[in-house]
């Protein structure tokens, strides 16, 4: 039997119930897509069922103030994803009259649209003959057929995208790419799959070399930079705070914070007493400052690891144009000082 007629099969008797393969609306499963770059469908689903019910259409997204987006989109991460996400919606409500591209190589002109997410449109909305080519293609081909090229090369997206189109049933390429990508997804898993069970067992060549932990081969390493934040919280004798836009390009464009301290390492009270007094605050009488853990947060990004502490400084003077807590949780925040504002009673 081929290769896609088993594929399909375990497909139909294995997939999972999820929005986004019940339409053919490219708005619908653009917005998966994007969401699901980087982010597993467990975590992704709530976030899709929130931006459809608050923005059913494309229109709707388009017409909403990029910090509603960025607040419903708080805890997804990559938020460059919700930016390009909002802007494109824009793009395709007034420049295109509210209407989808509605090939791969029109897809691939919009804004956050790369390769894989114009593929999956063009074929789950258009049928279009494009395959889709992710982190679970190449896992599945690379073992299925041994291949040893590595994956963190371009070349090697070429390879791949080519061999997945040679296997395509041109008739329904819609179906073959939902299959392969939840066959990696499922069964084909990065670590550990369960070959005894697998329908590819017998024709596997990963399998018969004993190879299948060793692929895909993937080269290039993520170099992590540790970066050291320290949020200063204000509150007056109204239990006000102060908080800013980052605005700067890099993590968390256009979210908020407190004011921030950056070091070049963990510092201690005389530190940061220092630097508030000194610099940062010195138009306020300070009472006092006092940190707000017994042991920094170490959140964890793609390629920095933020170790986070949080001081609260109170002052004498009434800030001005000061925000209450009620007030502060309606602004988008990077997820790790929202919830520390959640967990907090900061009095602000």
């Amino acid at each position: 039997m081929d290769f896609h007629n088993i594929l399909i099969k375990w497909y139909l008797r294995n997939k999972r119930d999820l929005p986004w393969r019940k339409t053919v609306d490219p708005y619908q499963i653009w917005l998966s897509e994007i969401m699901l770059q980087q982010t597993r469908v467990a975590q992704g689903m709530p976030y899709f069922f929130s931006f459809t019910k608050e923005f059913p259409t494309v229109k709707h997204l388009a017409d909403a103030s990029e910090e509603k987006v960025l607040k419903l989109w708080q805890g997804l991460g990559y938020y460059s994803r919700a930016r390009n996400l909002h802007k494109t919606a824009q793009f395709i409500s007034d420049d295109l009259n509210g209407v989808f591209p509605d090939s791969y190589k029109e897809l691939l002109k919009l804004k956050g649209v790369g390769e894989y997410t114009a593929a999956a449109i063009a074929s789950f909305s258009y049928n279009e003959s494009v395959p889709v080519v992710d982190g679970n293609v190449f896992r599945v081909l690379s073992r299925y057929f041994d291949i040893e090229s590595d994956i963190a090369l371009p070349a090697t997206k070429k390879e791949f995208t080519a061999l997945a189109q040679e296997l395509m049933p041109k008739d329904n390429p819609a179906i073959f790419n939902q299959a392969i990508m939840e066959f990696g997804a499922l069964q084909c898993v990065p670590k550990n799959p369960n070959c005894s069970v697998c329908d590819f067992n017998e024709s596997c060549v990963a399998l018969q070399k004993g190879k299948v932990n060793m692929l895909p081969v993937k080269s290039k390493k993520v170099k992590v930079t540790n970066r050291y934040f320290n949020y200063l919280i204000l509150e007056d004798s109204s239990g006000n705070t102060v908080i800013e836009k980052r605005t700067a390009k890099g993590i968390w464009h256009n979210l908020y914070q407190f004011p921030l301290l950056e070091t070049e390492s963990i510092v201690d009270f005389e530190v940061i007493s220092k630097k508030a007094k000194e610099e940062i605050f010195s138009t306020y009488n300070i009472i006092s400052i006092e940190d707000y853990q017994e042991s920094t947060v170490v959140h964890k990004l793609s390629h920095q690891h933020l170790h986070i502490q949080f001081w609260k400084i109170k002052i004498k003077e009434k800030i001005q144009n000061g925000i209450d807590t009620e007030k502060l949780k309606t602004f988008p925040f990077p997820i790790v000082i929202y919830n520390f504002i959640e967990k907090q009673e900061i009095n602000c």
